[in-house]
């Protein structure tokens, strides 16, 4: 037996070594959230096929935002109580799940479920993998900085959120039954990740007296809370223009621009997500003060480039917008991951990075119905506008209540 913050640890079902399965949990990440975002490129599809209107679009995609929301709020957490390995390995065979439903119930009801049922998934193993990577990393390697491991869990979330519609996309695009073998191809990758789950090392023991079941909470010292609050603020800012871009961006390109391929549908979502997490990479020696000062000016121009490239319309500065406002959501989101890790007791790191991604992904429901709403009221160009506006106004406002919070606590 050993022990890890404060827990102890069965070696006996331990079958590969630490870093290993460091790479193993974030394999099976990665592949969770291309899953997640394989759809993207395919909405269009459906919604010729079946006729129902943009805001259903919509509709589909909060489901799956509510399925991550519930999740996180209600068991995100249970993995400091009942293991790492369990847990993350019952969210990816819930991917599974999705990937089935996905097939074999193809209107819109069976669509609203498939996606519930990912969004519950990769909720769960949003907070478990990024607290099962940081353990891991910490004892495979001791002596690096912690940082670190923050670091690749959020290249991997955004690497693998990129990778999905552009797999999708072309799918679609030159591959046979566009509906279906995207999720043949992910159902495969799901199972496979899942075994590599099962010997992935554990690094929290279940306790011996398990304590009540409660939903979600913040378990943070009352004075680190407002800078959680802050990060949190920023995160749902940050998320809010990733919703635009996996699920009304394919609309928007193939009515306002007039750019129905499939293809550029997912490869403009691959190219901001892209930018996110090349963002990471490239200013990683930055502070992390300079990092949100750099990540809130990009976000801010990106956005302003989105609203006048759908004015005009101009696919170029639409593009351009994209990928910049997705390299700073890139680097306001990793200070996010890493700000509220620090925060975090060992024993409730689950527990509170399952909060910080509760608030993150309430930025993905609220904006995406709000401008789904207004493109049924609205032009999609001032949708689009109002939108970017509003967006601009809480990525600035969250954005430096965060910077200020981070320099305080310094």
């Amino acid at each position: 037996m050993t022990t890890l913050t404060g827990h102890r640890v069965d070696q006996a079902r331990v079958r590969l070594a630490h870093g290993k399965g460091f790479w193993l949990i974030a394999a099976a990440y990665l592949i969770t959230m291309a899953f997640s975002t394989v759809p993207t490129p395919l909405y269009a599809i459906y919604q010729r096929r079946d006729g129902f209107p943009t805001f259903m679009i919509t509709v589909i995609f909060a489901a799956y935002a509510v399925g991550v929301m519930a999740s996180l709020y209600l068991a995100g957490h249970v993995s400091d109580w009942l293991g790492r390995r369990r847990v993350a390995l019952l969210a990816v065979l819930a991917e599974a799940v999705s990937a089935v439903v996905f097939l074999v119930w193809q209107n819109v009801p069976g669509l609203m479920l498939a996606r519930f049922i990912c969004g519950v998934g990769v909720g769960v193993l949003t907070a478990t993998a990024t607290a099962h990577l940081s353990e891991l990393r910490q004892i495979a390697r001791p002596e690096e900085d912690a940082s670190r491991s923050a670091l690749i869990s959020s290249m991997v979330n955004l690497g693998g959120l990129a990778l999905g519609p552009l797999v999708g996309g072309l799918l679609a695009e030159y591959g046979s039954r566009p509906l279906h073998r995207p999720y043949e191809l992910f159902l495969v990758l799901i199972l496979l990740s899942a075994v590599g789950v099962a010997l992935v090392p554990e690094t929290v023991e279940r306790r011996e007296t398990r304590p009540a079941y409660r939903p979600q909470r913040v378990a943070l010292p009352a004075a680190s809370k407002p800078l959680f609050f802050a990060t949190g603020g920023g995160a749902f800012a940050a998320f809010a223009i990733l919703a635009l871009f996996t699920s009304l961006a394919p609309t928007f390109l193939a009515g306002t621009l007039h750019q129905p391929s499939r293809l550029l549908a997912g490869g403009v979502t691959f190219a901001v997500f892209v930018a996110g997490a090349t963002s990471q990479v490239l200013f990683v020696r930055l502070t992390r003060a300079r990092q949100l000062r750099l990540g809130i000016a990009l976000m801010s121009a990106g956005l302003i480039a989105l609203a006048v490239g759908g004015l005009l319309p101009a696919l170029w500065l639409f593009l351009v917008g994209g990928i910049g406002a997705g390299a700073g959501v890139g680097l306001v989101f990793r200070a996010a991951v890493a700000t509220a890790a620090g925060l975090a007791e060992p024993e409730s790191r689950g527990e509170v990075l399952a909060a910080l991604f509760l608030i993150a992904y309430a930025g993905l429901i609220i904006p995406v119905l709000a401008i789904g709403i207004g493109i049924v009221l609205l032009p999609d160009q001032l949708a689009l506008l109002i939108f970017s506006v509003l967006i601009l106004a809480l990525v600035n406002l969250a954005g430096f209540r965060m910077l200020r919070a981070n320099e305080s606590s310094s």
